[in-house]
């Protein structure tokens, strides 16, 4: 299918939900944005309400929250906050394999809670194409508790989700996907908030130095960089300021990674079979 036909196959099914009242789990990110400037688009015809709901967590970078709040703003819906602690209510402190289930259950039933309260009949979230073909273990709580994945159901990749938010004027659409922090550390470790803030200033840092796709990936004391192959070059010779800086927040020796970056690096040994 062509990418109009998919943007007027998504456009369609999001008419048909907007006939009442949304939740989209909104984390101010490409795909969160681009569903809840469809929805708010869609409802306009029905007078129903569409509400952006953050789940602010300590899993993701600090300043995610008031960004969220901003953009949701900037696209006419409302706004609402659940603030939530996943590494108790989970029970996700020893960073498991299913952590991104365990995870996402804890954070949908809390959705669901929410929608109740709001009146909400739909809840939306932004799962793309590309999502299913990689280790999720979070989709199969979203399929079990019934959230629906607009974005994945019309067949979006990423790379599309970018561009018609792209053509809708969404300043999200560049914006780097920042994932959960618990993914910068091997199945097994055990998670902290300390460790996890300590990350998210370190990869802060390296992208205020103008690289685009960060992640610091921690193995006990030592730090491996990912950016794109293509920076390589350029982060070399900003080597000295990152070694130091790395090192000041406690990371005993620094990498760089020559498979660059990679979404799920984390993720190699995990059975294939469980995907």
């Amino acid at each position: 299918m062509q990418f109009q036909e998919k943007a007027e196959n998504l456009r369609r099914k999001m008419r048909q939900y907007a006939r009442r009242d949304i939740a989209v789990a909104f984390s101010g990110g490409v795909d969160s944005s681009l569903l809840l400037k469809l929805a708010v688009e869609a409802s306009k015809e029905y007078e129903t309400k569409v509400y952006a709901v953050l789940m602010h967590t300590m899993l993701h970078p600090a300043g995610d929250a008031e960004e969220a709040e901003t953009a949701a703003s900037e696209l006419g819906a409302g706004f609402r906050v659940i603030s939530v602690d996943e590494l108790q209510g989970a029970g996700i402190l020893d960073n498991p394999k299913d952590r991104c289930y365990r995870c996402k259950k804890f954070l949908f039933e809390r959705l669901i809670q929410e929608s109740k309260s709001l009146g909400t009949a739909v809840i939306l979230e932004g799962t793309n194409e590309d999502d299913l073909h990689v280790y999720r273990p979070g989709l199969q709580a979203v399929k079990e508790l019934g959230i629906i994945s607009p974005l994945a159901d019309a067949g979006f990749t990423k790379g599309e989700v970018r561009r018609l938010a792209g053509e809708l004027g969404i300043s999200a659409s560049n914006k780097p996907s920042t994932p959960c922090l618990a993914t910068r550390f091997p199945y097994g470790t055990r998670l902290s908030y300390e460790d996890m803030r300590r990350v998210e200033q370190g990869e802060r840092f390296v992208r205020e130095l103008g690289f685009y796709n960060v992640r610091l990936r921690i193995h006990g004391g030592m730090v491996r960089i990912e950016v794109d192959t293509e920076e390589f070059g350029r982060l070399m010779r900003k080597r000295e300021k990152i070694i130091s800086y790395l090192k000041n927040l406690g990371y005993g020796y620094v990498t760089l990674d020559l498979e660059g970056f990679r979404s799920g690096s984390m993720d190699i040994n995990i059975d294939k079979a469980k995907k």
